[in-house]
């Protein structure tokens, strides 16, 4: 439970594992359900393209997702993989929508095992992909 007193509903984590484990996904987006007490999945999908997923987070709502980031690391060196969790809180969302779901967040994040990076986006410039790589691959040498 969260401070918010939210919690997590079962589906939500066997998306993530399906995810994490299964590659079932590319991204999994959640969202709370509408008495606001349990973090379930808005929606899943496995294409591909970077482009989609933004498309997929609306533009006036919170929501919190996963993406199986996928990258090149340079020189040949072949690509890597890393699960980035987003929170999505657009200056345009209502702001008690904002605050339930910053609340939350804490909670939903702890229970995801194996997260490399997490996102804080209110525009999509800060989720544009160029924006994610750069901190995915800082956070990639640190390790």
């Amino acid at each position: 439970m969260s401070r918010s007193g939210v919690g997590i509903s079962d589906e939500a984590l066997t998306a993530y594992n399906d995810l994490k484990l299964g590659n079932k996904y590319k991204f999994v987006i959640f969202t709370l359900n509408d008495q606001k007490t349990s973090i379930i999945v808005d929606q899943t999908s496995a294409d591909t393209d970077y482009e989609n997923f933004l498309e997929a987070l609306p533009e006036n709502e919170c929501r919190y997702a996963v993406y199986d980031f996928e990258y090149e690391i340079g020189h040949g060196e072949g690509k890597r993989n890393k699960i980035v969790f987003y929170a999505w809180s657009p200056d345009t969302a209502p702001v008690r929508s904002k605050m339930v779901f910053a609340s939350s967040k804490d909670a939903l994040r702890r229970s995801l095992n194996g997260v490399s990076t997490d996102i804080q986006g209110t525009d999509f410039s800060e989720v544009a992909f160029e924006s994610v790589l750069e901190k995915v691959s800082r956070s990639a040498g640190s390790h």
